[in-house]
């Protein structure tokens, strides 16, 4: 198995990609040590790759624990392979742990911070707090339904945290994002309403009405006078490509100059161009 593969997402090809993970051999006590020490003196990469590659098993161990997230398994895999590596650089064999007990916090470390991130559209968890009540809550409760007042306060008393704490959690973790601008089905109008159709709609003022018109009038004079400033074929073009009733393509203005398509559009292009230089200072 290749180090590239090792660190990759395995994608959609999870299997073959664990199927490879579980072949590789387990290293002995004192393989380990031996390498571990090495790597520590030399830092050689290669010494590194057959560590990391010899406990890849034990980051898939670790991930398939978090499946319940609804997220991929082969993501939370990936994250916990960047634990590893963070782990395999910073062990330091004299400590007298095994480097599986030390990889642990690194690998979850970093599979807890991609759950937060992509669980929900808003975080879920900022604090210790919070975090710790994220990855614990479920566990601790048990039903599915919503908290006792006498469950949440022992679950308050076991993680060290607060009551007021536990329920909010709570009402986080039963509550499901909303897209903010979410189209509705006609038929379900009056069941269901994204947060935007909350906000209140200004666009019958007569303030914003008589400010929309005036800023409409004010730019079109400013594009009619800048116009009337391009030599007479770039008005044309500009005029029966955008304005006309009527709106000619390039090739048919290429046939009425006697031209490429293409130098038409390089006509256009560059009195784009000089409009928007001019625009900009009006």
């Amino acid at each position: 198995m290749s180090y590239a593969l090792a660190l990759a997402n395995p994608g959609s090809d999870i299997d073959k990609y664990l199927s490879q993970v579980y072949s590789i051999p387990v290293l002995t006590r004192e393989e380990e040590l031996d390498l571990t020490r090495e790597f520590y003196e030399t830092e050689d990469i290669k010494v590194a790759h057959k560590l990391v590659i010899s406990h890849l098993r034990f980051v898939v161990h670790i991930a398939k624990s978090y499946a319940g997230y609804g997220l991929p398994l082969a993501d939370i895999i990936q994250e916990g392979n960047l634990g590893l590596l963070k782990a395999v650089k910073k062990f330091d064999p004299d400590k007298g742990v095994r480097l599986v007990s030390f990889a642990v916090h690194w690998i979850k470390a970093e599979i807890h911070e991609f759950i937060l991130k992509n669980w929900r559209i808003v975080k879920i968890a900022t604090t210790k707090a919070q975090r710790k009540l994220f990855f614990n809550l479920r566990s601790k409760k048990k039903s599915t339904g919503w908290l006792t007042d006498k469950e949440a306060k022992k679950i308050a008393a076991d993680l060290d945290v607060s009551y007021k704490e536990v329920m909010h959690m709570e009402n986080r973790l039963n509550s499901a994002d909303s897209a903010f601008d979410m189209p509705c089905d006609e038929e379900d109008d009056e069941k269901a309403f994204s947060p935007s159709q909350y906000l209140e709609d200004h666009s019958f003022s007569p303030e914003q009405i008589v400010e929309k018109q005036n800023y409409e009038s004010v730019n079109h004079t400013a594009l009619m006078k800048n116009i009337s400033g391009l030599d007479r074929r770039a008005q044309d073009i500009i005029r029966a490509r955008w304005l006309d009733d009527h709106k000619l393509t390039l090739n048919e203005l290429a046939d009425k100059y006697s031209v490429s398509a293409e130098r038409i559009r390089q006509i256009e292009a560059s009195a784009f161009k000089k409009l928007k230089t001019s625009l900009v200072n009006v």
